[in-house]
């Protein structure tokens, strides 16, 4: 089978929508699976989701993004407004997951593997980010704030100057199907609240789709 790139939208904590989309997919040692972030947060599982996405690590090459959930997260460490932000968001989930009462019950080694997350990933074809982009910007020189927090329902961007196709997340489709607009693909099917995981081979266009509690969707 020729390398696949597939991306997977925002899982927020729905390990059993995640490992029924994985048991599909059946990733190789040569696919590339991006992970568009907001994998924690508001579902039942960030702390399975988690350890899912590291064992993947080792079957394939993973690209994970960093969302806002992942910032709200990180951030909540060090300041108590930000912790009230996050636990009102999605955060007393995380910590219920890890049977945690603050931050501070979470893993290092979890903490350090999320601070790895990237910004953004390219190939030829593809660009993916968490959120949004600036259309006339390199994905080097986007400002955080767009890539991480700035909705779709805010602003939908043109085609970006490389004349790549964007997939993006963030943007929940509460219908459960995926908003193709040519230029731009969002991925983010609202899984958490009764939606679809959705994962998508972006060459051929293939997708699996997984309710967080782990019914298959036919296509």
């Amino acid at each position: 089978m020729p390398p696949r790139t597939i991306a997977i939208g925002d899982i927020h904590g729905c390990l059993a929508a995640l490992d029924r989309v994985l048991a599909a997919i059946e990733p190789l040692a040569n696919d590339t699976l991006i992970v568009l972030g907001d994998y924690v947060d508001r579902g039942s599982d960030s702390r399975g989701v988690i350890a899912r996405l590291r064992q993947l690590a080792e079957r394939c090459r993973l690209v994970v993004l960093t969302g806002n959930h992942e910032e709200m997260l990180l951030a909540a460490r060090d300041d108590e407004v930000e912790r009230d932000a996050w636990l009102r968001y999605g955060g007393a989930e995380t910590l219920a997951s890890y049977g945690a009462a603050s931050l501070e019950g979470l893993p290092a080694a979890d903490i350090e593997w999320i601070l790895q997350g990237a910004d953004g990933f390219e190939t030829a074809t593809h660009l993916f980010v968490h959120a949004n982009y600036l259309p006339d910007l390199p994905l080097a020189r986007q400002p955080v704030e767009v890539l991480r927090w700035e909705s779709l329902w805010q602003r939908v961007p043109p085609r970006h100057i490389s004349g790549k196709i964007a997939i993006v997340g963030h943007t929940a489709q509460h219908e459960g199907e995926i908003w193709d607009l040519g230029h731009l693909l969002c991925i983010d099917t609202y899984c958490h609240g009764g939606g679809w995981l959705t994962a998508m081979e972006v060459d051929t266009r293939q997708v699996w789709q997984a309710s967080r509690a782990g019914e298959l969707r036919a296509k």
